[in-house]
């Protein structure tokens, strides 16, 4: 295996909690699946769990190369939990059309974070090169 991407990002808490307050359900239901919003809203302090998948899914593009464009957006990037707890990056359209399709890459996800800020990794890794 080889890695072909690697992303990282780093999000304010307080950014996340301004967006909701100021756009509610428009800002949530654009960037993140019933999912996720269901994830974040079931924990004592929603914003930092909204942070840390917004942090995962810029990780993302990050490690892609592309940015968004070509049809990505963010809701095609979602993070959801194994049945031990650990996150991981379930991609959908053209996200994983672009990554698994056309790239044959497995996606490796770390997410973190501490009152303030949460923080993403992202490692896009060739499943045989």
């Amino acid at each position: 295996m080889s890695i072909i991407g690697i992303g990282s990002d780093i999000v304010k808490v307080s950014r996340i909690e301004k967006l909701v307050e100021g756009y509610g359900q428009r800002f949530l239901e654009r960037i993140f699946s019933t999912t996720e919003s269901a994830y974040a809203s079931s924990k004592a302090r929603p914003a930092i769990h909204l942070a840390a998948r917004f942090a995962a899914k810029e990780a993302f593009v990050k490690a892609l190369g592309s940015g968004l464009r070509e049809g990505l957006n963010w809701r095609d990037i979602e993070v959801i939990n194994n049945d031990l707890g650990q996150p991981q990056l379930k991609l959908h359209n053209y996200a994983y059309q672009t990554c698994h399709k056309e790239r044959n890459a497995t996606t490796w996800l770390s997410l973190s974070h501490e009152q303030d800020f949460a923080l993403a990794f992202v490692v896009l890794e060739v499943k045989n090169p």
